[in-house]
């Protein structure tokens, strides 16, 4: 599992439209917030994708790009897109490797039957390249929000209460 302060693991992906995008396209100058979702159009992954759609203008105040990734093919995330009115990126990990290096891939059992999935994750990567947040099984309802505020307090202190020496 990857931790704060790492360096991000570099990441080179097709998104919606079959452009090549890639870490290096935002350093210096943009934030990005990747998160990884199990599905196109399922009722979890929805909720997430309208959540960061709705607050896509905020993000892009804090000079910030949302960038969401499944598994799932180029023209399934144009569907889901098109679908919804969505305002983020989706990046196409058919071949997992994004999945593996994000840690993000694993076991999980349903109804007694074990199967690989996405585990919902949500990284966020400073300017600079590096792990300013790292989120792992997080719930999609109300998620975009947090992010939102944690990116609103990126290279601010992190606020530890005094303790006292006495």
């Amino acid at each position: 599992m990857l931790e704060k302060q790492q360096d991000a693991p570099m990441f080179r992906s097709l998104n919606q439209n079959n452009q090549l995008v890639s870490l290096t396209d935002y350093a210096g100058e943009k934030n990005v917030v990747l998160y990884f979702y199990p599905k196109d159009d399922t009722p979890g992954c929805t909720i997430e994708a309208n959540q960061f759609t709705q607050l896509a203008d905020e993000f892009a105040q804090l000079d910030t790009v949302v960038i969401g990734v499944s598994k799932d093919s180029c023209a399934s995330h144009t569907d889901f897109i098109n679908k919804f009115g969505l305002k983020v990126e989706l990046l196409a990990d058919t071949g997992g490797e994004m999945c593996e290096n994000y840690g993000v891939w694993r076991e999980r059992e349903k109804e007694g039957v074990k199967s690989m999935a996405i585990f919902r994750s949500t990284f966020i990567i400073d300017k600079q390249g590096v792990l300013a947040e790292v989120m792992y099984g997080v719930t999609p309802e109300g998620h975009a929000q947090d992010v939102l505020e944690k990116i609103k307090n990126l290279g601010k202190p992190e606020t530890t209460e005094a303790v006292d020496a006495e």
